[in-house]
């Protein structure tokens, strides 16, 4: 089902391949420059024309989702209603992503919830107009909606396309410890460890030493993921606590410590 009365959209989890903080600006807010990529993994969002806006969860997280009246798809489905007119839908969301994990899952819901009623509404918004409006639910749902790699910054509401890294393989480990972000940006120290280049393999997560010292067992999934056969990069995703490994190849598909939660995927 894909037409006016109904169809789907798949929202991939984000993760931040390198995340520079260059400072804290006078609105409370910081500055980064970050590199956004997406992966096969994620949740996916179904939509059933109805009489008014709906929503459910399904899914192996969706008891983490906090209330249902909060959600950003709900949110977002009133924020492109109020832009674009249009129907009205029940609206499924299958949540496989952690919640507060590093991984942008309430805005990778929210960006698929946008791309999906405006193709349902016959493409009336621009893709630049749907970020605009996803700016305004969150910082990381621009991205989210573009859902390709891309250069953020600002608070990483600003982006420019990168090269794609389709098909490259990453392992994703949580130990299942929900890591809020404000409190992570709060530890930051401060110092300004210079920009983001084009070479982001030798660039750096700034939020992961303070991420670590609010939960240090983010240090020993780095630790085990580094001592992984074939694996080129092991770094913290956005504010945490999900890790990630890549791979020239496929990730493997391995057996974490008791506990942790993994997912073995690619890069769109």
């Amino acid at each position: 089902m894909n037409g006016p009365d109904g169809g789907a959209e798949p929202a991939p989890a984000k993760i931040n391949l390198a995340l520079h903080v260059r400072g804290r600006r006078a609105d409370g807010y910081h500055e980064l420059e970050t590199l956004f990529a997406f992966t096969r993994f994620g949740d996916r969002l179904e939509a059933r024309q109805a009489d008014g806006w709906s929503l459910s969860l399904t899914g192996p997280t969706a008891g983490a989702a906090g209330p249902l009246a909060d959600n950003l798809v709900l949110r977002a489905a009133r924020a492109f209603e109020a832009q674009a007119g249009g129907r009205r839908y029940a609206l499924t969301l299958d949540k496989h992503i952690p919640v507060a994990a590093g991984l942008g899952g309430g805005s990778a819901d929210a960006g698929a919830t946008l791309r999906l009623l405006n193709r349902l509404a016959g493409e009336p918004l621009a893709e630049a107009d749907l970020e605009r409006i996803g700016a305004a639910l969150g910082a990381d749902v621009p991205a989210c909606v573009r859902n390709r790699t891309a250069i953020g910054t600002g608070v990483g509401e600003a982006l420019t396309d990168a090269a794609a890294l389709t098909g490259m393989g990453v392992l994703l480990v949580n130990p299942r410890v929900a890591v809020p972000t404000g409190p992570v940006f709060k530890g930051w120290d401060g110092q300004d460890r210079g920009p983001l280049f084009s070479d982001w393999r030798q660039a750096r997560n700034d939020l992961e030493s303070p991420a670590i010292a609010l939960q240090p067992v983010i240090a020993d999934v780095l630790d085990w993921l580094r001592a992984l056969p074939g694996v080129s990069l092991v770094r913290m995703s956005g504010s945490g606590a999900t890790c990630f490994a890549l791979f020239e190849g496929a990730a493997p598909e391995v057996a974490p410590p008791e506990g942790w939660w993994a997912v073995s995927t690619e890069l769109l």
